[in-house]
């Protein structure tokens, strides 16, 4: 995503940061603890420029469940729209980070890939606790699947359903399919245009 400054030519501007604080574009690859403190860190930054939505640019593999957890934590508690936008892909953790985007503000280029499955586990050691670990894991999958139905319009059942039809193994869409299931609003990538004008006013 390209941002793009319109700024009017009778302001003699030699540093834009001398003037104001750039909108801030955040960008996320990986999932694990010290990617969740950046992005915590990016968001707050951007509260602060009080720019009127927040650009993430998601280009990742996946990664822990917790980290992603924590993100769409951050997410929900933004005072201003949260755009998601893809233009590679986004797997695992990353699709669903993807899915957090503001109703209306996620954006997917046509030809980039998401890929959602089930919550994986290494856990190892005696029975009971892989057993423990196991329901657990089954918990969170079904609790993230209704969240997600929800967050994309759908009956908490919906995501769930289309897992069980793809025999849980992992589930690679087009843009053209996650247009489908409004998993994305938009086939293009955006671009953030901002403009410094100057105005006259007399009487």
């Amino acid at each position: 995503m390209r941002t793009f400054w319109k700024i009017d030519e009778r302001l003699h501007i030699e540093k834009l940061e001398d003037v104001l604080d750039k909108p801030k574009v955040i960008r996320v690859n990986k999932f694990d603890e010290d990617a969740l403190e950046e992005f915590e860190e990016d968001m707050d930054e951007a509260h602060q420029t009080n720019q009127p939505i927040i650009p993430v640019v998601i280009d990742s593999f996946g990664g822990s469940a917790y980290g992603c957890l924590g993100m769409l934590a951050a997410i929900e508690a933004a005072r201003v729209p949260v755009a998601t936008i893809l233009t590679s892909k986004a797997m695992s953790a990353g699709a669903i980070l993807f899915c957090w985007g503001t109703e209306g503000y996620r954006y997917m280029h046509p030809d980039a890939w998401l890929m959602i499955h089930d919550v994986g586990s290494f856990t190892g050691g005696k029975v009971e606790d892989i057993k423990a670990d196991a329901k657990m894991i089954d918990d969170m999958n079904q609790r993230m699947y209704k969240r997600l139905s929800k967050k994309l319009g759908h009956k908490e059942e919906y995501i769930g359903t289309l897992i069980k039809e793809h025999h849980h193994v992992d589930w690679f869409m087009t843009a053209k399919d996650a247009k489908k299931h409004n998993i994305t609003n938009h086939l293009k990538v955006p671009s953030f245009e901002a403009e410094i004008t100057l105005t006259y006013n007399f009487g």
